[in-house]
């Protein structure tokens, strides 16, 4: 599973390190993503989502249809 959110697409972003030195290495920072499972009443099942902690409260905002529908949008299946 790849660390990205398939509602707002938050995926690894790559920087690197600084050392007191000043040495550099290459880091990630990783995206909250989380597998949760919504009950899609329009097709009458349950639906697993990989979602970031952002995209978990907008669910909770603007409802899953809305965003079962924006996730589609994306090119994303469900």
């Amino acid at each position: 599973m790849s660390a990205h959110c398939q509602l707002t697409g938050a995926a690894p972003v790559f920087g690197n390190n600084v050392s007191h030195s000043h040495r550099r290495t290459r880091r990630r920072w990783e995206p909250n993503v989380q597998r949760k499972r919504y009950w899609l009443p329009s097709e009458g099942r349950f639906v697993r989502l990989t979602l970031s902690a952002r995209a978990i409260r907008t669910i909770d905002k603007i409802g899953i249809e809305r965003a079962v529908a924006r996730i589609r949008a994306r090119g994303e299946k469900v």
